[in-house]
């Protein structure tokens, strides 16, 4: 009876006992190359089932690991220097064993497994010539798959496709099948940062087939195009630390849903003007490029990142072509640190952007008296009704003389 009280509580503390078992990729952050070694936590997914099947005789666990009472269907074996798999009970769904010695996964490890839902491999030593084929392909149930921080050269194919989770970043992956992306239908959130791959690992459609996928981060690989044929349901893409050089002028058009993007550091020099009128995107990252104008900013973009590139002025009339009072645009925070502006940008700005609250000049690529005087922050208000229409009129006369917006003294901010 004890036993079942447990279990029927184990919903609050699931809710209660908020931890992270792995690092996933935060959108919220820059992605760091070299992030440092973090204790291992409990996470709890909800896409994972935790019901308790019903299993004859005493739920056991492995001697190398530690099993708690609360979470009978979890074993943790992470930071314990082993060099193999242990024994896996068969009732276990959650096996963590990051941050060992682990260097290959035999078929003999999962044989008797059948209700894994969660393997967490991350930060060992396997190679992929040490993972026996279709090792993983077995496991019917499995959801989330953690090989990040290893020596993987291939992809680890085949996989089943009941997974919704692969995380491979941190590996030496150089090469993509044709095939070995096929069936993974339901996977949400693909993670290949960190690895060799090229353009030529992308051809023939291998991303358009996986219908769910919400985000794939390819950050740090030597890709010089932007990936074809992602499909629509993608939210976050994370591109950054490549060598792309060109957006083709359509290549959202297919993607509506995208929320998040990251292009810092490639060799941006030009966008098309407006390649990024997406109606969902929230935060956009162009930082450590080669941009030496604006573009157009969508009304739903909160944060804009355009800092280490060659901007000399910005253009507000090209960011925001006419104000909306119905349908305002929403960006709170521009980073800008790092270019080549002699003076912060017009007030325009404001009436155009009413939710702005901080512009970033931080220090600019010039004379010391230039960076001083756009060091500080600028913080402001929301616009009242009256605002709007001094805006409008302000608007109809920087529209008939553009080459006068950046002249004009008194269309600046300038901070002490």
């Amino acid at each position: 009876m004890g036993f079942l009280s447990q279990l029927s509580i184990m919903p609050l503390l699931f809710v209660a006992m908020v931890f992270c078992q792995h690092e996933d990729y935060d959108f919220e952050d820059e992605y760091d190359p070299e992030p440092d070694e973090q204790p291992s936590l409990f996470h709890i997914n909800p896409s994972v089932d935790y019901e308790v099947s019903h299993f004859s005789g005493p739920l056991r666990c492995a001697k190398e690991c530690f099993c708690l009472t609360a979470f009978p269907l979890s074993m943790y074996c992470d930071h314990r220097k082993l060099k193999m798999i242990p024994a896996i009970p068969i009732h276990i769904q959650q096996l963590y064993l990051q941050y060992n010695n682990i260097e290959a996964v035999s078929s003999q490890s999962f044989a008797n497994v059948t209700i894994l839902r969660e393997i967490n491999l991350s930060h060992n030593k396997i190679n992929s010539y040490m993972i026996d084929y279709g090792v993983f392909a077995k496991l019917g149930n499995l959801v989330q798959l953690h090989l990040q921080h290893n020596e993987l050269e291939e992809f680890p194919f085949p996989l089943p496709n009941s997974l919704e989770q692969l995380l491979l970043g941190f590996n030496k992956i150089s090469r993509l099948p044709a095939n070995a992306l096929q069936g993974l239908v339901n996977v949400t959130m693909l993670d290949l940062c960190n690895n060799n791959l090229d353009d030529s690992d992308f051809k023939g459609k291998q991303l358009s087939n996986m219908k769910n996928l919400m985000q794939i981060n390819l950050c740090n690989n030597r890709l010089q195009n932007m990936p074809p044929d992602l499909p629509s349901s993608l939210m976050y893409l994370s591109l950054e630390n490549n060598s792309i050089s060109y957006i083709p002028e359509n290549y959202f058009n297919k993607l509506p849903n995208i929320t998040a993007l990251r292009l810092s550091n490639n060799n941006l020099q030009e966008v098309p003007y407006k390649v990024f009128n997406l109606s969902n995107l929230v935060e956009l990252n162009l930082g450590h490029n080669k941009l030496k104008q604006t573009f157009y900013i969508p009304r739903s973009l909160q944060h804009l990142y355009i800092e280490d590139n060659d901007i000399e002025i910005v253009n507000i009339t090209l960011m925001c072509p006419f104000i909306d009072p119905v349908n305002t645009n929403q960006l709170t925070y521009i980073r800008m640190d790092q270019n080549k502006l002699t003076a912060p940008i017009s007030t325009y700005a404001f009436f155009c952007f009413p939710h702005i609250r901080i512009i970033y000049y931080g220090e600019q690529k010039g004379t010391v008296s230039q960076s001083t005087q756009l060091r500080t922050p600028v913080f402001q208000r929301f616009l009242t009704p009256d605002e709007y229409e001094e805006a409008r009129n302000e608007h109809e006369v920087e529209y008939e003389h553009e080459e006068d917006v950046v002249e004009r003294e008194e269309d600046y901010i300038y901070l002490h």
